[in-house]
């Protein structure tokens, strides 16, 4: 569980990300909320440029610097 978390620690609200797997691939944006699950998975919610939000995993994203 631990490798997990520190996978995608590096993960902050504000960053820019775009999301390279999953449902929403393709989609960038700014991430909004970053959490911690029970089980240990990192979720955030991504805000798009025009104002649409989505969640996903963190592992799902690279974030651009």
């Amino acid at each position: 569980m631990a490798s997990i978390v520190s996978e995608q620690s590096g993960i902050q609200n504000g960053d820019l990300c775009t999301v390279i797997k999953g449902s929403h691939a393709g989609k960038s944006g700014t991430v909004e909320d970053r959490n911690t699950s029970k089980t240990g998975h990192i979720t955030i919610t991504v805000r798009q440029p025009n104002g649409d939000r989505f969640k996903t995993l963190a592992r799902n994203v690279t974030v651009q610097r």
